[in-house]
């Protein structure tokens, strides 16, 4: 069972590997987008972390709705309403109970991602976030190790693909050949689900 403590190393693994990737990030992005996403999600997931030591939610979903209220008002850019709208959904699926089974934070995480395709319009193949996220929730049902296997395949696969969502759409052809910075960050993510289980 899944517990709110599982949830809060689940962010506080997150930050700190956001904070040690945010310059390979921020390189990602130069060339096909505004070379923020780095420095964005860096302050975001800092401001998580602070938030939740402060705030100490007891459930597993009050954990992910605070995290992601708090990086939709820190983030700048696209980054911070999507990461935002993920957690923010999967924290509300995930309801009001104390502990949660993998099988029933698989559901959520699904959730999460789907209303991040619907607020984005983005789907796989499209080269975005969304490239890491599908396949690490459909390897979840397996294990967090599988699901992390899966985000960075994913996230690696977008290099050769052409951006039709986001920013990186605007240069047509010229994003070919560039590894997308959201898919990045969205393996740093799960590959954090790892670490938060002490596997």
């Amino acid at each position: 069972m899944l517990d709110a403590d599982f949830f809060r190393r689940w962010m506080t693994a997150t930050a700190a590997s956001v904070d040690r990737e945010a310059e390979r990030l921020t390189d990602l992005d130069s060339p096909i987008g505004d070379a923020d996403h780095g420095s964005n999600l860096q302050r975001g997931f800092a401001a998580v972390t602070v938030t939740l030591e402060k705030e100490a939610p007891d459930t597993p979903g009050a954990v992910l709705t605070l995290a992601g209220r708090q990086l939709i008002s820190t983030v700048g850019g696209a980054s911070g309403p999507l990461y935002g709208t993920l957690l923010r959904r999967t924290g509300k699926a995930l309801g009001d109970a104390a502990e949660v089974t993998d099988e029933q934070f698989t559901d959520a995480l699904r959730t999460g991602v789907d209303a991040v395709m619907a607020l984005g319009g983005a789907a796989p193949g499209d080269k975005t976030m969304i490239d890491a996220l599908v396949p690490a929730v459909d390897a979840l049902a397996e294990s967090f190790a599988a699901a992390k296997s899966a985000a960075e395949e994913g996230a690696v696969a977008t290099t050769p693909l052409q951006a039709r969502k986001g920013r990186a759409s605007y240069l047509g052809e010229r994003s070919i050949g560039h590894q997308d910075p959201g898919a990045t960050s969205s393996a740093l993510l799960i590959a954090a689900l790892v670490e938060a289980a002490g596997e």
